[in-house]
């Protein structure tokens, strides 16, 4: 069964239920496999196709469930621009209706090297999750890489212990109460990270915190993050233009936009969470100076 295929103006994505083939991948993000580097790149870039690390990582008990590319318009790098692949590993489980996954990034022009994020996927939603700066990511630069898709596959594998942390902390933001005003706050900053001016979104904070089905009718800190992020994320929320015309928001599909995004709301609820959460509930009560925002949004 296919969850969602589409293509936008920033990109083109495929996600199913069960493991992705070569075929469904080539179809929405062709530079997954790239013959070659694009001719921007000089000698000391070390070419390693996406496929082959894709080949060695489904040896070592990783697939691909979603693919997607960034559309450019330049058709001359269509072959090789960014893409992403969000796979599993056969020996994650889901929990509670979120499944691990972790998330591959590269490109063949040189605009990123290979880049490992930990994210989940809440199956309620068909919503992909990226953990924020809870976990590092992990890099493996191009240049003077012999072997490189061994670096990936063990860069994967470490990911895999990040993704323990990461769920943890998700079971913390269940058991997170927020008060009307904390929610309210928590959309208001989250309308930030996606329109410059808020003022001149063509929708008001309150419809952020929405609930699209019955069981996202709570007020712990992750299932009012969880309507947050799919809200922004999804789009289809009616509003008003800055002329006043009527408008639907439109859906992140763009790779750079959807990672971007989904990292640093993850990062505003983990700092919220921070400030909320009872003594000893986290590594450390340190407040540092990028947790302003989370301090006024507790008061």
């Amino acid at each position: 069964m296919i969850r969602y295929a589409s293509a936008a103006a920033s990109g083109s994505i495929i996600r199913r239920d069960r493991p992705l083939t070569n075929d469904e991948i080539l179809r929405a993000a062709p530079s997954v496999f790239a013959q070659e580097a694009h001719e921007s790149r000089g000698d000391r870039y070390g070419f390693i196709p996406t496929s082959s690390v894709l080949a060695g990582l489904r040896d070592a008990g990783f697939e691909p469930f979603e693919a997607r590319q960034t559309r450019v318009r330049d058709q001359g790098k269509r072959e090789h621009t960014r893409h992403l692949l969000r796979l599993r590993h056969a020996n994650s489980a889901m929990v509670e209706g979120i499944t691990p996954e972790i998330l591959l990034l590269n490109s063949h022009d040189g605009s990123s090297s290979y880049r490992l994020m930990t994210g989940f996927f809440r199956m309620i939603c068909d919503n992909g999750l990226v953990a924020g700066d809870i976990c590092d990511d992990t890099k493996v630069l191009h240049r003077g890489r012999q072997n490189l898709v061994d670096d990936v596959i063990d860069g994967c594998i470490r990911t895999l212990d990040n993704i323990e942390a990461a769920t943890t902390r998700i079971q913390a933001y269940r058991s997170i109460s927020l008060s009307d005003h904390q929610q309210r706050a928590l959309a208001e900053a989250a309308l930030t990270l996606k329109y410059d001016d808020p003022a001149k979104a063509p929708i008001l904070a309150s419809s952020l915190l929405e609930a699209r089905r019955f069981e996202d009718r709570k007020n712990d800190l992750f299932t009012t993050f969880n309507r947050i992020q799919e809200n922004l994320i999804k789009g289809g929320l009616r509003g008003r233009s800055s002329n006043g015309r009527r408008t639907t928001t439109r859906a992140v599909t763009g790779v750079d936009q959807d990672v971007k995004l989904n990292r640093a709301l993850w990062t505003l609820a983990d700092r919220l969470a921070q400030v909320v959460a009872p003594a000893g509930w986290f590594e450390s009560d340190e407040r540092t100076a990028d947790e302003a925002q989370a301090l006024e949004l507790a008061h």
